[in-house]
C-alpha cells in the first residue's frame, strides 16, 4: 500500500510539472503570434519620410520612403533561396543628399556577373532593419572577393561610407534587374513553442502511463512470507 501511495505522489507530482510547462508554452505561443502579428502590421503600414534620430531597437521593421542616388559600388552578402540556388544580397549605398544610407536591394543569383548601375536620383519604398546574424562562427569578409558572410550593418556602413542604417528595398521606382527585391517578413522570427507544448504534454502522457504501469505492477507483485 506504501509503495502504491509513493507511485501515486510521484506520478501525480511528476504529470502535473509537465502539464505546467506544456500549458506554459501555449501561453508563450499566443504571446509570440502577437508578437510576430504586431510586425507584420508595422511592416505593411505606410512608408513615411526617414526621421532624423533612429533607435535600431524602436524603429527596426519601420516602413519609409526614401529618395536618393545609387552609389555604382556594392556589397555582396551570400545567401540562398529556395528553388534559386546560392547567390547574394547587394547592399549598395544611397547618397539622399545630406545623408547616406545603406540599401538592401534584394537578391541577384551567383552565375550573374553584372549588376544594374543606376544615374540619377530613385526612390525606394523599404523597411529599416539592423539584423542579428553574427554570432562566433561567421567568416570574416572576403574582401578581395567582395563577400560577406552576414549583413553587418556597422562594418558594412564603414565600408561604404555610410550611417549604420539598413533600408532593405520592398518597391522600387525602377527596374533594378537583374536584383529581385527580398522584403523584409517575419519568416526568420522563431516560433517553437507549439512543438515544445507538444512535447511537454506527450511526456505528461508518457509519465502517466508509466506510473499507472508501475502501480498495477506493484499490485500484482506476490507478497513476500516469512
Amino acid at each position: 500500500m506504501r509503495r502504491s501511495l509513493f507511485l501515486i505522489v510521484v506520478g501525480i507530482g511528476g504529470a502535473a510539472v509537465l502539464l505546467w510547462l506544456g500549458f506554459w508554452q501555449v501561453q508563450r505561443l499566443e504571446w509570440k503570434l502577437g508578437v510576430i502579428a504586431q510586425i507584420d502590421a508595422r511592416i505593411a503600414a505606410a512608408p513615411i519620410p526617414l526621421p532624423d534620430v533612429l533607435d535600431p531597437v524602436q524603429d527596426s521593421y519601420l516602413p519609409v520612403k526614401v529618395r536618393g542616388v545609387i552609389e555604382p559600388a556594392y556589397l555582396r552578402v551570400l545567401v540562398s533561396q529556395k528553388e534559386t540556388g546560392a547567390g547574394y544580397r547587394i547592399i549598395s549605398a544611397l547618397d539622399m543628399g545630406g545623408r547616406r544610407v545603406l540599401l538592401d536591394r534584394g537578391f541577384a543569383r551567383a552565375d550573374q556577373p553584372d549588376i544594374s548601375v543606376h544615374e540619377g536620383s530613385e526612390t525606394v519604398d523599404g523597411n529599416l532593419q539592423w539584423p542579428e546574424e553574427i554570432d562566433g562562427f561567421t567568416p570574416e569578409p572576403d574582401h578581395t572577393g567582395n563577400i560577406w558572410f552576414a549583413r553587418d550593418v556597422a562594418a558594412m556602413a564603414q565600408a561604404l561610407g555610410t550611417e549604420p542604417i539598413l533600408v532593405v528595398a520592398k518597391q522600387t521606382s525602377f527596374d533594378d534587374s537583374p536584383v529581385t527585391p527580398l522584403p523584409v517578413d517575419t519568416a526568420a522570427i522563431t516560433n517553437d513553442h507549439l512543438s515544445y507544448a507538444i512535447t511537454w504534454f506527450s511526456l505528461a502522457a508518457i509519465w502517466v502511463a508509466m506510473t499507472l504501469a508501475f502501480i498495477l505492477r506493484a499490485r500484482r507483485a506476490p507478497k513476500q512470507t516469512s
